[in-house]
């Protein structure tokens, strides 16, 4: 008879596959995190899974709990990616992301200032293969959040990294990118295998 932690290894690691945009559970809002369990080994085995399955992804910056089947309002950043892809974003006021790393971890998260101002950017989904959309989103936003160690933060974000905010957000809600895109398209077979080499 498998003990309850056992248990627990096998349903979470059959998790670890990256679900798609027609899984209900991607479509229901996601359970918050009770602040004692943070840093339990429940959580932390969750927040391990997931950046697993997001580092198996060569286009991945982002991952959210639902997006591994877990029901709980928890996203991971790819440090590694971040930095990178910050490389490449000219907005100014994100220097000081711009030698990130390591994976960020928020638990709990939720946008408590956006900016009027918003802008049309580019969208692709770990769990919307393989589609591309224009999203309408704020330029700056601020972020409330629990650490991996149950501390509690704001973190203020513009650019590339408010877009990810929002967008992460936006799963733990029930919502995918492609429910308020415009102009979607589908990446091309070649570019898929372009992409897959890199």
């Amino acid at each position: 008879m498998l003990s309850t932690q056992s248990i627990l290894y096998v349903i979470v690691s059959f998790m670890k596959t990256i679900l798609q945009k027609d899984e209900i559970i991607l479509h229901r809002s996601a359970k918050m995190v009770p602040v004692k369990e943070i840093g339990s080994e429940k959580i932390n085995q969750i927040i391990t899974d997931m950046i697993e399955a997001m580092s198996e992804q060569k286009d991945g910056v982002a991952i959210a709990a639902p997006q591994i089947g877990i029901s709980l309002r928890i996203f991971v950043i790819s440090g590694d990616l971040l930095k990178k892809a910050l490389k490449q974003d000219h907005d100014e006021s994100q220097k000081k992301h711009k030698n990130q790393t390591g994976n960020l971890v928020f638990i709990n998260p939720k946008i408590i200032k956006s900016s009027k101002e918003k802008k049309k950017m580019e969208e692709g989904c770990l769990s919307v293969r393989w589609l591309y959309g224009n999203v309408n989103r704020s330029t700056r936003v601020t972020l409330s959040f629990y650490n991996q160690k149950g501390e509690q933060f704001e973190r203020g974000a513009s650019g590339l990294l408010a877009q990810i905010f929002q967008h992460e957000c936006d799963h733990l809600e029930g919502k995918l990118f492609i429910d308020k895109a415009e102009e979607i398209w589908e990446m091309s077979e070649e570019e898929i295998r372009e992409l897959q080499k890199k």
